[in-house]
């Protein structure tokens, strides 16, 4: 048995990429950068490296979130892995490791409207205070 299964959570590289294969199916194509901290064994300070992650999506919600999602945007997605191995028009081989969306969540409002934010928690009305006692043991 083998798992394949990809949580990750990053800001969009570049706008998405929204085209069709012959057959008719959207497919939009979005970049995820994705950082790791590590430390610098020159200089002991620890270091942000980013990782670049492609990313894809199929059929209807393709067509969907490509009017939703904005290069810088902070997105989750959770998918799986894909590899795909061609040969390029010079006759070299390519490949590379793309991970297949299933699910995607906004971490950050849209430009220009959209989603928002949830509005922080109300303050406690005035004399609230009062309702608690002060004796409480912990």
């Amino acid at each position: 048995m083998s798992i394949n299964k990809v949580f990750i959570s990053g800001n969009l590289t570049r706008d998405p990429e929204l085209r069709a294969t012959q057959g008719g199916t959207s497919v939009l194509r979005v970049g995820l950068a994705v950082n790791d901290r590590a430390r610098n064994q020159q200089t002991g300070e620890w270091e942000d490296r980013a990782n670049f992650v492609d990313c894809v999506v199929f059929g209807k919600r393709a067509e969907a979130l490509a009017g939703m999602l904005a290069k810088g945007q902070r997105v989750a997605i959770d998918g799986g892995l894909r590899y795909s191995s061609w040969e390029a028009q010079d006759g070299s081989r390519r490949s590379k490791l793309e991970v297949v969306v299933e699910e995607i969540e906004f971490m950050s409002p849209r430009q220009g409207g959209g989603r928002q934010a949830a509005p922080a928690a109300a303050a406690p009305a005035a004399g609230a205070g009062d309702l608690y006692d002060e004796d409480i043991p912990f």
